[in-house]
């Protein structure tokens, strides 16, 4: 039976921490079913549009570091 203190446990958690919960929850579901996920055609055009933007002109792109840092102040 589920342990019903961690349905309200992440309460105690900053903004940023329950973000960084959510990101790692999501980077283990996409580790598990990375071969079980399939894209719909409207989902692969829009990677494909947007790979084509970013090509078109590269300088648009925002560098991960900078995001995270807005994101989480004070994290490496």
């Amino acid at each position: 039976m589920p342990d019903p203190s961690i349905n309200t446990a992440y309460l105690k958690l900053s903004v940023s921490e329950r973000i960084q919960l959510v990101e790692d929850i999501w980077d283990s579901i996409a580790a598990e079913a990375s071969e079980a996920v399939e894209l719909s055609p409207s989902q692969i055009d829009e990677l494909h549009r947007r790979v084509a933007a970013h090509r078109a002109d590269p300088s648009s792109a925002i560098p991960w570091e900078q995001v995270r840092s807005k994101l989480f102040p004070g994290k490496p």
